[in-house]
């Protein structure tokens, strides 16, 4: 489904502040075309996104979601991405590359099978090195996604939210909102039990920034 421009309100702002989990492009005023009416009419017509599937920000600089595509590209140029944190271990597409070459994005693999349950998995020292990587402001803004923005990626921005010192009803409560009736068990106990005492020296991205950061990134209206 294709969607029209729009920008972030200050209420969008606010609520971000205060949950910046949020799926906040549910929560935006859609802009109607340069040059039209209040009904939309006029104008050369509206310039369309598409953003990846399960699509959200997660804090300041940083988003998730599902495998981009090609209709996905026009919408992420408008993060404007320095990075790419990529939790799949099969070749990222040569389209997806080309994408990433001609925008100046650099792409960090951490490649995690997506095995089902009972067996599962998940290395802790690539999730570890992952985290590394995401929390470096240098590497912001970042998206990080796997196949479906479910599994792999709420599992570590699960260890994130650890080392944000979120509560773990709070952590899973994130991680079900997105893996909803696909949610693993084996998922909310790996992150109970990742121990982040060793990476807390890592300096984390400033919340109270959120609001003007956003200002500068143009969203998608979902649900309008």
């Amino acid at each position: 489904m294709k969607l029209p421009k729009s920008v972030v309100t200050e209420e969008v702002q606010e609520l971000v502040m205060v949950a910046p989990d949020l799926k906040i492009s549910s929560l935006l005023k859609v802009v109607p075309p340069e040059g039209s009416n209040d009904n939309g009419e006029g104008g050369g017509g509206e310039e369309l996104f598409v953003p990846p599937l399960n699509f959200a920000m997660v804090d300041n600089g940083i988003f998730r979601s599902g495998f981009p595509d090609t209709s996905n590209f026009p919408f992420l140029q408008t993060l404007g991405l320095r990075s790419i944190i990529y939790l799949c271990p099969e070749p990222y597409p040569e389209a997806n590359m080309e994408f990433l070459k001609s925008n100046r994005i650099q792409l960090f693999q951490f490649g995690i099978e997506g095995c089902k349950e009972p067996f599962v998995n998940i290395p802790e020292d690539t999730i570890r090195e992952a985290l590394k990587v995401l929390v470096d402001v240098k590497n912001h803004p970042v998206l990080i996604h796997c196949k479906r923005g479910k599994h792999r990626t709420g599992c570590l921005v699960g260890c994130f939210r650890k080392l944000q010192r979120w509560c773990l009803s709070s952590v899973f409560d994130e991680y079900q909102r997105f893996a909803a009736a696909k949610a693993r068990v084996s998922d909310q106990r790996f992150m109970e039990k990742f121990d982040v005492s060793n990476l807390k020296h890592l300096s984390l991205p400033s919340l109270v920034q959120i609001g003007k950061h956003l200002a500068k990134f143009v969203f998608i209206s979902i649900g309008l």
